[in-house]
């Protein structure tokens, strides 16, 4: 006789946003960073799908740690015409099972949030681990949520006195340097990336570009980037010469960026030989890998690992069940 399984809990968008404050995110991930560069995580390739008309792109990552008792399975989209029609850019959930017999303990109804949540956590993470000891400008290439998100995580483990906004579209950078303002920043927008590359000591890139955003000859001694936006192939935001002399090249996934990130870039490129990146779980365990003076350039590659939805995803389940 078949054995009734309990049913999966559903977790609403609302229920998810009122659990996040009671969780750590910046140690929760971190923990699944360090995990994975342990070798204690099972991670498949991610899988991909992108439409045209309109565009459009479809995450879909899962995975397990050996150690913990679930996997997760997650779908994430990302449609940009969507706020024209009043809808947010970002979709998705996640699906969490029981590793001992499969059956699905929850349904968390993030409509992509989690996925926004833990990118930014995962950048400020890496940015704490490499920006120089002063920072006196931030800034951040893009205008949307993960974007602002990039912000709201930074400041809340890092000090920087102002935020410099960069956006192809003047206006979308003006609208989020004003939200900004609202918050309590000193936040503004700016015209070109050259300009804001010239200014800071901590840059976040978040856009889909297809073509370099930030050139090598831009960048101050001393600046720390964290790349976010090249999470598929066919992106890139960073001139592969930027990424080739970068003193310290660190990545999430060492796996993942042979065919994606800023990274993957400068191998198509024929630009690295016999040189590896340095994985951020193994700079967290390890601080003294990281930056040695104030005058080094670093750059963090950050493509996106199920890891860091495994971990938010039984972060959430563990304060409801």
């Amino acid at each position: 006789m078949r054995k009734n399984l309990p049913l999966p809990i559903t977790v609403s968008l609302d229920t998810i946003q009122s659990l996040l404050p009671q969780i750590d995110v910046f140690d929760t991930i971190s923990r699944g960073f360090i995990a994975y560069s342990k070798g204690e995580a099972i991670i498949p390739p991610v899988g991909e799908l992108l439409f045209e008309q309109p565009p459009g792109e479809v995450h879909i990552k899962y995975g397990y740690i050996k150690t913990a008792p679930y996997y997760v399975i997650k779908v994430a989209s990302g449609f940009y015409h969507n706020p024209s029609i009043g809808l947010p850019s970002s979709q998705g959930l996640n699906l969490l099972f029981d590793k001992t017999n499969g059956q699905l303990v929850a349904i968390l109804l993030d409509e992509g949030h989690l996925t926004d949540v833990r990118t930014a956590v995962a950048g400020a993470i890496a940015s704490r681990a490499l920006a120089p000891g002063r920072i006196r400008s931030m800034g951040i290439l893009g205008a949307g949520i993960q974007a602002e998100l990039q912000w709201e995580y930074h400041r809340r483990i890092l000090d920087f006195e102002q935020v410099l906004i960069w956006n192809r579209h003047p206006g979308k950078a003006k609208q989020l340097a004003l939200s900004l303002q609202q918050k309590g920043a000193k936040a503004q927008a700016i015209e070109t990336p050259r300009d804001l590359a010239e200014q800071c000591q901590l840059i976040i890139t978040t856009t889909p570009s297809t073509t370099a955003l930030l050139e090598k000859n831009w960048i101050q001694s001393g600046t720390h980037i964290t790349a976010i936006g090249a999470d598929m192939p066919h992106k890139m935001e960073l001139d592969p010469q930027l990424v080739v002399a970068a003193d310290i090249m660190v990545v999430d996934s060492r796996a993942q960026t042979q065919t994606q990130g800023e990274w993957s870039q400068a191998l198509r490129a024929g630009l690295i030989s016999g040189r590896e990146p340095l994985e951020l779980g193994e700079l967290l365990e390890n601080p003294a890998l990281g930056r040695r003076h104030d005058q080094q350039i670093t750059v963090a590659d950050l493509t996106g690992v199920a890891v860091q939805d495994l971990m938010i995803s039984q972060a959430i389940f563990d304060h409801i069940k």
